[in-house]
């Protein structure tokens, strides 16, 4: 049984294992994400319903520019559809609409859809769902300290040592005012963290399941925040 009162206030999710559940199907890897897209969809109602105030999903790496051509065109596309066609959803659900990544090498079409969705979707308080688009943890943090870098430099102004700090990264981050993930969701059986948030899961709990992100039901999300409820945090300390 979930206990309201313990929720994390922000998962991440790595949504793994579109392509194997395609060819399980013996269907081309599109079909397994399409068939992502669905359950995302599913999940993120469930997280709503449930009462989780952040749900960061990572949706297009860095790294998966390295895929075919076809393969990344089709995801472009995907997103682009995703954005468009479910804007109803979020406005039925309440649901704010955020995107962390890198803008550099994204299409434009892409980023005025982005734009488009956040505008339209800024006001709602329910859930937010941050979707990470040509995101990597590294990349996020390189960009994080050449914002410092800029400001301190635009502003002529040194500050303390001249050295930065945590504060300053974390300030620079894509979205500093959002909290730190506490439980991240692995699907597919992979075990690593493959560059997400690195910055933002310092301490979060790891959940990895064997199932693949395409059969993924809310019971399986439910169960995933109930082995969370079991831990104890410590955060470094000693209780």
């Amino acid at each position: 049984m979930i206990d309201k009162n313990r929720l994390p206030a922000h998962i991440g999710i790595i949504m793994d294992g579109n392509g194997r559940w395609a060819q399980q199907q013996k269907k081309p890897r599109t079909f397994g994400h399409n068939e992502g897209v669905k359950t995302a969809k599913r999940i993120v109602r469930a997280a709503s319903e449930l009462g989780i105030e952040y749900l960061t999903l990572y949706v297009f790496s860095t790294e998966n520019w390295k895929r075919t051509k076809r393969e990344v065109s089709f995801l472009m596309g995907l997103i682009q559809n995703h954005l468009r066609n479910e804007l109803d959803f979020y406005r039925k659900y309440r649901i704010r609409v955020i995107y962390s990544g890198d803008n550099a090498g994204l299409p434009p079409h892409i980023i005025k859809e982005l734009h488009g969705v956040q505008e339209d979707t800024a006001h709602f308080t329910e859930l937010t769902v941050n979707l990470a688009i040509n995101y990597g943890g590294k990349n996020e943090i390189v960009r994080a300290v050449n914002k410092w870098l800029y400001k301190v430099n635009n502003e002529k102004k040194k500050t303390g040592n001249g050295q930065i700090t945590q504060e300053d990264i974390q300030m620079c981050l894509d979205h500093p005012e959002i909290p730190p993930i506490d439980l991240v969701i692995r699907t597919a059986g992979e075990k690593r963290l493959s560059n997400f948030f690195i910055w933002e899961c310092a301490y979060a709990e790891f959940y990895f399941s064997p199932k693949l992100w395409p059969d993924w039901e809310k019971e399986d999300l439910f169960n995933a925040i109930m082995d969370y409820q079991k831990r104890e945090r410590r955060f470094g300390a000693v209780l």
